[in-house]
């Protein structure tokens, strides 16, 4: 399996499959076809047999040498293979081919497995522990919506 830039039909895919990918459609809405039409030259797919098996879609930023990984998800039945591992090398060479310096991400404080995961790559969390011990910044997404946001220089 190798990876690919994000078709159309990929998209329509994981937009049908959102639940499969998350476990509920809470992202559906998220995936906005922006990230197809206007940032789809980092927007990453990997398939099996015409299957998208796991997908990155990311961004450089506007304002700061930051490449921005928006979504990342690998459908259950190819986890533990290192899927968003090898997509987050490449989008991490296409960042650091576009000057970037650094990466960043966010998730939900709850989100345990993708706090280990983004801590496996080498990620640090910013922030300070909230009542749980998370370290979270606070109101990131809005007054009360507090995330976890993780930074790598590359």
């Amino acid at each position: 399996m190798e990876i690919s830039l994000c078709t159309k039909a990929d998209f329509d895919q994981i937009r049908a499959d959102t639940v499969d990918f998350w476990g509920s459609d809470r992202a559906l809405s998220l995936h906005h076809p922006i990230f197809l039409y206007e940032f789809g030259n980092s927007a990453f797919v990997i398939k099996d047999r015409g299957i998208v098996a796991a997908y990155l879609f990311g961004f450089i930023s506007q304002t700061e040498p930051i490449g921005y990984a928006q979504f990342l998800a690998v459908r259950p039945a190819y986890r533990g293979q290192g899927l968003a591992t090898h997509l987050y090398e490449h989008f991490t060479e296409f960042a650091r081919a576009r000057g970037c310096t650094g990466l960043k991400a966010f998730t939900r404080p709850f989100n345990a497995a993708s706090i280990a995961f983004h801590k496996s790559i080498g990620m640090e969390l910013l922030g300070e522990p909230d009542e749980n011990g998370v370290p979270v910044i606070r109101d990131y997404a809005a007054p009360g919506e507090h995330r976890v946001v993780f930074r790598k220089s590359i």
